[in-house]
């Protein structure tokens, strides 16, 4: 394969490797803060288990860009096309919105939600405030989501 190849593929791995790191940290600080407020009430797990879920959104996002670049180059279910290099780093390019968007933010939704649960741990009857602040952050995830969608739609290979 050429390098233009290579560099789209490194692009579409990068979302999916950011954006995990990202949730897994995210996921991981939700988890935590969960497991010691379980460890007062552990009828709560369904509550703790929403805010747990959430930061896991970003490496979901990034999956599904690099899927959209194997589509694009033919990776899945098609004949292999061979970007130029100019092609590969503009595909690397457009994969960094949604890599980085998903490091930050799993992260800092992780933590987000971490809070959440210690809020919930005292007042259990106010979930969705916690949720709701954690969303905000899950907005700048979908932004990069979709700046990535639109970039790599933009992108034409023969």
């Amino acid at each position: 394969m050429e390098l233009g190849f290579t560099l789209a593929v490194f692009g579409g791995a990068l979302a999916v490797v950011l954006g995990g790191i990202g949730s897994a940290i995210g996921v991981g600080l939700a988890g935590q803060a969960s497991s010691g407020a379980m460890s007062e009430d552990p009828e709560k797990f369904g509550s703790y288990l929403l805010l747990v879920a959430l930061p896991g959104t970003q490496g979901i996002y990034g999956f599904l860009s690099a899927f959209l670049v194997m589509l694009n180059l033919g990776l899945v279910g098609g004949a292999l096309k061979s970007p130029t290099v100019y092609q590969g780093w503009q595909i690397l390019i457009a994969c960094l919105p949604v890599a980085f968007a998903g490091l930050v933010s799993g992260i800092h939704q992780g933590k987000v939600c971490a809070s959440g649960v210690y809020m919930v741990a005292k007042q259990p009857k106010d979930l969705m405030k916690p949720v709701i602040m954690a969303a905000l952050v899950e907005t700048y995830a979908v932004l990069g989501l979709l700046i990535t969608i639109l970039l790599l739609n933009g992108i034409t290979l023969k």
